[in-house]
């Protein structure tokens, strides 16, 4: 027969390990779809990740990078290093978040360029770059946006 207080342990040693699960779940890393695909789902972030990720200040964005696939059509894995170095330089993106003064000058812009949930192309070295959850968030002014896309997939990346 177990103590009161061993089963007590039990029950938050179980929560425990329910709430890192849960935890493991909301990772940047979980809005990618297969690792040996690393083709990024946005429906994959979880509004709990949205929220833990930095609210940009004035006219910046925050831009999730693509990561291409991790397998060429081939068949051929491609190592962590490439997939890796690739996703740094990297030209194409998702946009999470949208700070309030962002499209909002006159003279420079009639319009936003872009919106949250848009795919989004930018200089290979552009925004900057920090670590979270797992994976890899750029930070981009307004302005350094070149163009808007349907699928990342449509664009070479060299």
């Amino acid at each position: 027969m177990t103590s009161p207080a061993i089963a007590d342990l039990s029950k938050i040693g179980e929560e425990a390990a329910k709430l890192a699960s849960s935890r493991e779940e909301e990772k940047i890393a979980s809005a990618y779809v297969k690792p040996e695909d690393r083709v990024l789902d946005p429906d994959l972030i979880s509004k709990t990740l949205l929220e833990r990720i930095p609210n940009p200040t004035g006219w910046r964005l925050v831009v999730l990078p693509y990561r291409g696939k991790g397998k060429t059509e081939g068949g051929v894995y491609l190592p962590d290093q490439v997939v890796e170095e690739n996703q740094v330089a990297t030209q194409v993106g998702y946009v999470l978040k949208v700070g309030p003064l962002a499209y909002k000058d006159p003279e420079k812009f009639d319009g936003p360029w872009c919106e949250e949930k848009d795919w989004v192309m930018f200089a290979r070295y552009a925004g900057s770059r920090f670590k979270i959850d797992g994976g890899e968030v750029r930070i981009l002014n307004d302005d350094e946006v070149l163009a808007t896309i349907s699928d990342p997939e449509d664009i070479l990346h060299m």
